[in-house]
């Protein structure tokens, strides 16, 4: 049974948010603050971490920040602020997914199961477990490991999955719309600038090539393209 933390001072919305996912087959542990939060997710093993962004003691976003520096355990991050700002914020610390209350528990639950489902690696031996390389950058799917010239680079979840797609179609523009539903599981929103948060989080993790141009080069009004070339 996949564990699932959630960080959030709102006693009664924490409760019937753990009723609802035991009834969907996850265990639920809750901390009532950013402190405990922050003590449960670096000491426990968790599949995910729901985060929200109002607390009274530390913000969800420094609660982000203190978890990222040494674990890339999944967060969805919660928040009845749903301006792009906050949005936009969350995803640039790290956070896999950004959700504003409220929310429909049915949606919640299929946000949770495409975060788990991302971060899950393929059998070994199998076809998608074989890693992938272009130029000095090398993908290995079954351990999720990202190397640079063979220095390894740390990535969340979803930047994993974006740049495994987007490498594995080096040299081709990948729509906007391919890659929500590749990556987010989801359909893409025009409103929606998950996909290039996430894509500038990734730039500035792998890098640029020997020229100094972005490996992940965007294309106006449709996606993104990743250079075959490293010269």
């Amino acid at each position: 049974m996949n564990r699932i933390l959630i960080i959030d001072d709102d006693g009664e919305l924490c409760a019937l948010v753990a009723r609802f996912l035991g009834g969907e087959g996850f265990a639920v542990d809750r901390a009532a603050d950013g402190h405990e939060g922050i003590g449960r997710a670096l000491s426990g093993s968790y599949a995910l971490i729901m985060l929200d962004v109002m607390m009274p003691d530390l913000s969800g976003f420094d609660v982000l920040r203190r978890i990222r520096a040494c674990s890339r355990t999944p967060v969805l991050m919660l928040s009845a602020r749903g301006d792009t700002h906050d949005r936009v914020l969350g995803l640039e610390l790290g956070a896999d997914d950004y959700l504003p209350k409220p929310y429909d528990p049915s949606e919640l639950a299929a946000r949770i199961r495409a975060i788990l489902r991302r971060s899950e690696s393929p059998p070994p031996g199998s076809a998608a477990s074989a890693p992938l390389a272009v130029g000095d950058i090398e993908v290995t799917p079954a351990t999720r490991a990202v190397t640079r010239a063979g220095t390894p680079v740390e990535l969340t979840a979803v930047e994993f999955d974006l740049l495994e797609v987007l490498m594995k179609r080096a040299g081709s523009v990948v729509s906007r719309e391919d890659l929500a539903r590749a990556v987010l599981g989801r359909e893409f929103s025009p409103y929606d600038r998950s996909i290039d948060t996430h894509v500038c989080n990734l730039r500035k993790k792998i890098g640029r090539l020997k020229d100094g141009t972005d490996r992940i080069k965007g294309i106006r009004g449709t996606g993104y393209l990743y250079a075959k070339s490293v010269s």
